[in-house]
């Protein structure tokens, strides 16, 4: 089922390069999310990262879900299975339940891609889901989408 473009901004990702605060190299937090267009029947949100240059295709930095549909995802999303204070889950993720920014080894650049998908409900997924397990419970409940990609290294 096709669905519609999201438009977001990350100003963490400033002209397509991670922020040093926003990678394993600094104080790896999670970056901030503006949407502009989010649909009026948006209920939640999910976040997908993605390193597209590593040797395991699609492989995830953080995985996330179940966040409240708005204009904004805040910055340094706390670590664990479940964040109270937004109603979401962490998935698995890198061995983690948490954001864990670009750290590719020195003198090496990766593209990452971040996907901001908007949901018509709560997926109440366990957190031990990951990303195939979220990408399969979100077909048919995708509003909107949007991509952002950055590099770093």
């Amino acid at each position: 089922m096709p669905y519609e473009t999201l438009r977001c901004t990350c100003p963490g990702l400033a002209g397509g390069v991670f922020a040093e605060a926003h990678t394993g190299r600094g104080a790896d937090r999670s970056p901030a999310f503006c949407l502009e267009n989010l649909s009026s029947r948006a209920r939640t949100l999910a976040i997908t990262l993605e390193d597209l240059s590593h040797p395991i295709a699609g492989f995830s930095h953080w995985v996330i879900w179940d966040l409240p549909a708005a204009p904004q995802v805040p910055e340094a999303i706390p670590a664990g299975r479940r964040v109270p204070e937004l109603g979401a889950v962490q998935g698995a993720a890198y061995g983690f339940h948490r954001y864990a920014g670009p750290k590719p080894p020195r003198g090496r650049q990766h593209t990452y891609r971040f996907t901001v998908y908007v949901l018509d409900c709560a997926l109440g997924l366990p957190a031990g889901a990951g990303k195939r397990r979220l990408l399969r419970r979100m077909e048919g409940h995708i509003l909107q989408a949007g991509r952002l990609e950055a590099v770093f290294g």
